[in-house]
This record gives structure tokens, C-alpha cells and sequence, in this order.
């Protein structure tokens, strides 16, 4: 069994703080096994991640967040970009045409581009897993949501912590069944439904100032690229 954090952000997210070195130190720190950068829009940072992962004892797990048109696709398993405003649809055969795995994160939860309210169901469950526990909701209802639609259709379950600074990285687990200790051999077992997720929500007050530490990073970069 392997705890892996599926869902965190760096720096090169608009709303992200750390380098990479920062959530590989903590996912260190707090005994992952693997860990999965997923920038919105961006994979330079999560490939790179992946290359240096060792040096930690970690499996980096490459891939990123894509903004489709209905909301977010968490990409992993790949190493090219996959361009935002696609169709769900689309974004999830360009994450499998590179060998990757589509997991949906937050599905129920709209004000943060989840995909429930522009997609079909049968759409929904066509991905490879739902994110089942996402430790940045302010309350449970789009976990439980998101827990109660991946039971009855018998989806593969993770869970994320979503982090946006690296002290948040491994508050949201997914246990993984199996010993392979590489990407393939941990995202073949997720596909096959061999997972737990475990976590805590993150504490109103951090998730405020990720929020607000976003909105001030976004403003930033838009100066600077009106400049």
C-alpha cells in the first residue's frame, strides 16, 4: 500500500506559492510515497518534479490540471501539454492518447470549475476515477456528492489535497494497493479501483489565505503581462 497526494499546485499555478522543492520536502516530511504536481494549464514544473522526485524517495507522478470547457481534468501520467477549452470529452481522449489517466477533481462543486453542472452523468463517469475527498471544500456536501455518485456507478475513488502551498501537501491521501513503486504500476492500480482516500479538510483560515494569496499572485501576473 502507497499514500500518494494526487492533486497539488506549485508556484507556476496563477494561484500556486512554492517551488516544487517545497512540496517535495513535504511530501518527504510527512511519508508519501509519490506525489503528483498538477499546475492549472502548466507541466514544465510537474515534469520537472518527476525528474527530481527521487532524490526525495518519492515517485513523481507528471500531469496538471486542465481547465476544459464544462471545468477541471486532472491529467496524470503525461508529459505534454493538454491545451485548455476543449470539450470534456476531448480533454479526456488527449490525456489518454499520451497514456495518461483522467481523474475528476471536485465534480460537485461549481464555484471551483467542477464539471458536474455542464456534463451528462454518463459523461462524468466516463473518467478514470472521481476525486471522492478534496480537503479545500468549506463544507462536506460535494465530497459526500462526489463519494455517493462514484459508489453507484463503481468508479474508481482518490482523494487531494488540492494544496496551494506546500504545508498542505498530504493533507488529503489516497492509498494505493499496490508495491510498484512507478507511475504505471501506481496509476494502473487507481484505474482498477485498488484505492482508500483518507484526509483532512484543510483549516478555514489556510484556505482563505491560499484563496486570497491567489487573487493577489493573479492581479500580479496580469500587470505584469499588460506590461
Amino acid at each position: 500500500m502507497l499514500s500518494v497526494e494526487l492533486h497539488a499546485h506549485s508556484s507556476l499555478s496563477y494561484d500556486g506559492r512554492d517551488p516544487i522543492e517545497l512540496l517535495l520536502e513535504q511530501a518527504q516530511a510527512v511519508g508519501l510515497d509519490a506525489l503528483a504536481v498538477t499546475d492549472h494549464d502548466e507541466i514544465e514544473e510537474s515534469l520537472r518534479a518527476a525528474d527530481i522526485a527521487e532524490e526525495y524517495g518519492l515517485v513523481g507522478i507528471p500531469g496538471m490540471e486542465v481547465t476544459s470547457a464544462a471545468g477541471h481534468v486532472l491529467g496524470l501520467g503525461i508529459d505534454e501539454l493538454v491545451p485548455a477549452g476543449l470539450s470534456f470529452d476531448e480533454t479526456l481522449t488527449e490525456i489518454r492518447d499520451q497514456g495518461g489517466i483522467a481523474v475528476v477533481p471536485h465534480p460537485f462543486q461549481s464555484s471551483r470549475h467542477g464539471v458536474a453542472p455542464h456534463i451528462t452523468r454518463t459523461q462524468l463517469a466516463g473518467a478514470d476515477a472521481i476525486e471522492v475527498y478534496n480537503s479545500r471544500l468549506f463544507t462536506g456536501r460535494s465530497n459526500r456528492k462526489a463519494e455517493k455518485f462514484a459508489t453507484a456507478r463503481d468508479l474508481p475513488k482518490t482523494a487531494g489535497s488540492d494544496a496551494h502551498i506546500s504545508e498542505m501537501v498530504g493533507q488529503a491521501v489516497t492509498q494505493v494497493g499496490t508495491d510498484d513503486r512507478s507511475v504505471e504500476g501506481i496509476l494502473d492500480a487507481v484505474v482498477r479501483g485498488e484505492t482508500n482516500v483518507i484526509g483532512n479538510r484543510t483549516p478555514w483560515r489556510i484556505s482563505l489565505r491560499q484563496f486570497g494569496g491567489g487573487v493577489t499572485r493573479r492581479v500580479r501576473r496580469g500587470v505584469a503581462d499588460f506590461f
